[in-house]
């Protein structure tokens, strides 16, 4: 009998326990109702402390906007639109309560401060969450908008965490609100070197906000450490510039590569070599927009399917092109510019009245999107595909040079066009193959440019200048020296840029390269030839 009633009673304060808690979990949601911001943010707070799951679709809702006081009692409801009237729902069960007229609630207004209170408490409630992504996702808000409100919620959910990186993330968020709290001394020292050894700008910025409400006697050690991590920055960034300066290098590789065939070959100034890296761009929009409309499963595979037709159409542009003007103008170089700076205005004004004067959509395929950490580096998954794309059409245009009986003809023709022709080589046939395969190398960089730059009508203009820049300081007609001179030129002009601007930086860049060019006429890497050196 005793031991009936022991239970008994200890179910009965269970229960009254339980009770309490909604009670008191009730109360904070109706906290949330008061009409002053200050006065929500500590209804937010309140909320956070209770460490319960059930106050997360509270928060939620506050900070999409769907909490209402109703005026008659100032309880807090969901509400649901009925006509006329609303009903209204239990934030914390989501059972509907009744009906009301709209007149009879208000909407609970928040601002930034209010949601960026949310947020933090969002993150403190979901700490213990089983999901591990939205354990991290939690820490992560945390570390973001750290408060010393929800330092005991964050203790609580390190001495469970398993996950390595979540734990990570939890301890760098313990810090950051160790920092916010009333702790000792030497708990903040700890955490402050625990900041300082994440060491990236989400660091810098929770230690510069930390600076002004320290202790005095812990602004010698915020400041070392806002130092140390400045210094690692700055070493970051030299790298950051470097991989810009490499992928904007691997574009300008692009663009030159073909023009580099074709203006060590045949000597022509081809000022429309622009315009056939905009007609592969517009042919990779063409193959997405039928992709699009007709087969979407397939939409993964469009670079693959644009890119052998982006090649195919502007090689044979650019047959067409050598055939019917070109071959009539060999050894006149002004007229030859002349003549390819009207074909560029034409081919421009053809794809203004195909496809409008306006910017062309062009979507990147999931294994193109996004970008990825590599220590303090940002790396964007286009951008280092784009790298080993132009690396790889260099080295497969250099093994058509070396290893082949076409490639074996161009250079023959490069290096002396007479000798070439009295060994029964036809030259005009080696022109018509090398300004061919150079347009449809500059197709195959319409594809790759597609996913970095706006598809329009001017799109090969952007990068005519460039090229020519690359293939002049590097040797004309020479691989290895557009190879080198377009990685460099991408380098110096990703450090200019911070410093002069990037107008004035490619106004430096040229400058630095006519100079060059004072030196050595012939580029870093001179042909060699009788007829080259005559």
């Amino acid at each position: 009998m005793t031991i009936r009633t022991a239970i008994l009673t200890l179910c009965l304060l269970l229960q009254a326990a339980f009770a309490q808690a909604q009670t008191d979990l009730r109360s904070s949601v109706d906290a949330l109702g008061q009409g002053k911001f200050a006065d929500v943010e500590a209804a937010i707070t309140v909320l956070a402390k209770t460490g319960d799951p059930k106050a997360v679709p509270v928060l939620e809702a506050l900070a999409a906007g769907d909490l209402y006081t109703r005026k008659s009692d100032a309880r807090v409801f969901m509400t649901r639109a009925a006509g006329d009237d609303v009903i209204l729902i239990d934030p914390i069960t989501g059972v509907e309560d009744a009906t009301a007229p709209k007149a009879s609630v208000q909407k609970i207004r928040v601002n930034n401060t209010v949601r960026r209170a949310v947020r933090t408490a969002l993150g403190g409630l979901t700490l213990l969450s089983p999901e591990r992504q939205t354990r991290l996702a939690a820490a992560q808000s945390v570390l973001m908008a750290p408060s010393g409100e929800v330092l005991d919620l964050v203790e609580t959910a390190l001495a469970t965490e398993k996950d390595a990186d979540v734990r990570r993330v939890m301890e760098e968020a313990r810090a950051a609100s160790l920092l916010k709290s009333d702790r000792s001394t030497d708990e903040k020292k700890q955490a402050i070197e625990t900041i300082r050894q994440r060491g990236d700008r989400d660091a810098l910025g929770i230690l510069s906000s930390a600076l002004g409400s320290v202790d005095e006697t812990l602004r010698p050690d915020v400041e070392r450490a806002i130092a140390g991590i400045e210094e690692r920055q700055a070493l970051w960034n030299a790298g950051q510039n470097v991989w810009y300066g490499i992928s904007l290098g691997s574009v300008l590789l692009l663009a030159a590569i073909g023009l580099a065939v074709t203006f060590g070959v045949m000597g022509i100034i081809n000022m429309a070599h622009g315009e056939m890296v905009m007609l592969g761009a517009y042919t990779t929009f063409v193959v997405q927009d039928v992709i699009r409309t007709r087969y979407p499963d397939m939409f993964e595979w469009s670079l693959a399917i644009a890119l052998p037709l982006a090649f195919l159409f502007t090689a044979f542009i650019g047959l067409v092109i050598e055939r019917g003007v070109i071959r009539f103008l060999y050894g006149r170089p002004l007229e030859t510019l002349l003549a390819t700076w009207g074909l560029s205005l034409i081919l421009q004004q053809a794809v203004r009245s195909l496809f409008g004067p306006t910017n062309r959509e062009v979507g990147n395929p999931t294994w193109m999107s996004g970008a990825f950490e590599l220590g303090g580096l940002t790396i964007t998954w286009n951008r280092l595909w784009i790298v080993v794309f132009s690396l790889s059409v260099f080295l497969a245009l250099l093994a058509v040079l070396k290893r082949s009986s076409f490639g074996l003809q161009m250079r023959a023709v490069t290096q002396n066009r007479r000798m070439a022709s009295s060994m029964g080589i036809r030259t005009p046939y080696v022109d018509a193959a090398t300004f061919a395969l150079g347009s449809g190398i500059a197709g195959m960089a319409g594809v790759a440019l597609s996913q970095i730059d706006n598809v329009s009508p001017n799109l090969g203009q952007s990068y005519i200048i460039d090229s020519f820049m690359v293939v002049v300081f590097g040797g004309v007609g020479n691989l290895w020296g557009t190879l080198v001179g377009a990685f460099s030129l991408g380098i110096l002009n990703k450090f200019l840029e911070p410093y002069a601007g990037a107008v004035l930086g490619k106004i430096f860049v040229l400058v630095l390269i006519i100079l060059f060019i004072q030196k050595r006429p012939r580029g870093l890497f001179a042909l060699k030839g009788r007829a080259v050196d005559a």
